[in-house]
Order: C-alpha cells, then structure tokens, then sequence
C-alpha cells in the first residue's frame, strides 16, 4: 500500500509539473542561478536574448528555466528577463496584480543612517562639517535593480573598468536640475565624493536611460522613508537600541499591510548602518512600489541609532 502512495504521489507531481510548462522569450541576457538566492552560476550559464525556454515553475518573483544546451539542467532567472508566449496556462501568482503603469522590474533601494557612514568615513568630503547636511537622517545608498549581476547595462568597458578601480573622478560627470541637485544635499550627500557617477554607471544604467529619471525616482523613495515613522523614530532614539520588529511595524502604518516583511537592516559593531526596501516596478511612489516585492530577510534584529 505505501508503494501505491508513493507512486500516485509522483504522478501526481508530475502531472503537476507538466502542467505548469510553458514557453517564454528570453528578452536580455541574464545569468541563470542553480538557486533562489543566486549564490552560485556554475559554468557561468546565461539567456540568450530572443530564444525560448521552457518554464518549469514560478515562485517569488523568479523563474525555473530549462536548458538543453550546453547540456541539460534547470536554473532560476528572474522574471524581467523573460516574455511570455505561453502555450499552456500560465500559474496564477498569489499575489494582487500590480498597476499596468508598473513594469516588472526588481529593485532593492538602500539608505544609510548618515551619522553611521560618517563614523566610518569622516575623511569623505560630506561628511566634514562644513558639508554635512545630512546629519540624523536616512540618505540614498543605491536603487539597485535584482538581481544582483544586473549591472553596467550597455555600459561601454572602459567606463566599466574605471568604476571598478573606484576611479569614480575619471567617470562622465552628470548634468541635472537645479532642483534635483539641491534635493541631492539633503538625501544623496554621497554626490560630494562622486558616488552619483558609481551609482548611475553601475545600477542606473540598467534601470532607465534617463540618469535624471533614476535619481529622481531614488531621491523621491528616500524622501519618503526619511519623513515617515521610520525615520522620525530613528531620530527620536538616537543613542538608544531599536529593534527590526519596531521599524517593521512602523513602516506597515505608513505603508501598508504587509510592506514591514519587506524592509530589512544592516548594523555594524551592534549599530544600525543601512535600511533595504524591495520594491517592484519603477516610479516614485513608495506605497505602490511596494506592492507585489518579494520579503526580505534580515541578519540584523536590532542595533543601536549612531549619534552624531
């Protein structure tokens, strides 16, 4: 009789399997992961722009692609990097479907807690006291479009070396309104030290062509989260430790049910150093952005607020 089970329970796997194929173009050459988490890529496998996979399975804002060349194994991609021409019902997500005016691009927006990085970097030009404006508030790290190999998008190579060897004065400088400078003192003080030409020629790139329209959306995002609960609360227990769980709460009743699993921390010797937030689409406001993103996990559960 257990052998019967085990066996139905297989055929029924299978019919499951088989049901969920379909077929999909692959629309950019994106790295294919043996896993979830994209940790590893052995033998560097990629999509190739234009041809067509089968999909196995969809979960999380991800793909199980089967390949048959170079030779015969499944991979997980994410899903901007493919087109659907099904030939089967695709699987349903769980999850509501996000506005038409929302694209399905993954992004990660990361802020600094600007008294931290200062702590560790009071050589950097914003952080001197004639500069730092930024004092006791949540900065612009980064909008980085996931997964994580998607960056330098048609970036030419010798720019790409240059960023790499961190020669970030030798990068194209960027041109942007007054208004989008002036926002830039406030909550991207790391434009000081060139960080906005690392920042566009490695992430920026692959989020829009316009470099106005990367930093206005990111600029936007952080405003955002630094005016809301979460930030005015950090600012209140300067000194004092708070906790991932508070932040989460927090963040929900500005945001949303459900947005505080998609905010995480980084801390640095017991002390708060960044804040990440999953968003998906592209745009600048936050509450819609959230919609839809995958959770996060994080390492940190509590630090402590870096004074100035």
């Amino acid at each position: 009789m257990k052998k019967i089970l085990l066996l139905l329970g297989i055929l029924l796997a299978f019919a499951t399997t088989l049901q969920a194929r379909y077929s999909a173009r692959a629309v950019e050459s994106c790295q294919a992961y043996n896993d979830l988490r994209h940790s590893r890529n052995s033998r560097h496998l990629a999509l190739k722009p234009g041809k067509s996979y089968t999909v196995l399975q969809h979960h999380k804002g991800q793909y199980l692609v089967k390949f048959e060349h170079p030779f015969a194994t499944q991979r997980w991609v994410d899903d901007s990097c493919l087109k659907s021409g099904q030939t089967h019902a695709a699987p349903k997500e769980s999850h509501t479907a996000l506005p038409k005016t929302q694209s399905g691009l993954n992004s990660l927006l990361v802020l600094s807690w600007q008294n931290s990085f200062c702590r560790t970097h009071s050589h950097r030009k914003e952080c001197r006291p004639l500069f730092n404006r930024a004092a006791n508030h949540l900065v612009l790290h980064g909008l980085w479009p996931q997964p994580r190999s998607r960056v330098y998008c048609n970036v030419p190579a010798r720019l790409q070396s240059a960023d790499r060897n961190h020669r970030l004065r030798s990068l194209p400088p960027l041109k942007f309104s007054s208004d989008l400078r002036q926002a830039m003192q406030r909550y991207f003080p790391g434009a000081l030290s060139g960080l906005d030409r690392h920042e566009w020629i490695k992430h920026g790139s692959c989020y829009d062509p316009d470099p106005g329209r990367y930093f206005g959306d990111a600029l936007s995002l952080t405003a955002q989260v630094d005016r809301s609960s979460v930030g005015e609360y950090l600012r209140s227990h300067i000194g004092h430790p708070v906790t991932l769980a508070q932040l989460r709460q927090l963040f929900e009743k500005d945001f949303g049910r459900g947005s505080g699993n998609k905010l995480a921390l980084r801390c640095h010797r017991g002390k708060i150093s960044e804040i990440s937030i999953s968003l998906r689409g592209k745009g600048s406001e936050l509450s819609t952005l959230l919609k839809g993103a995958g959770s996060l996990h994080s390492r940190c559960v509590q630090g402590i607020v870096e004074a100035r």
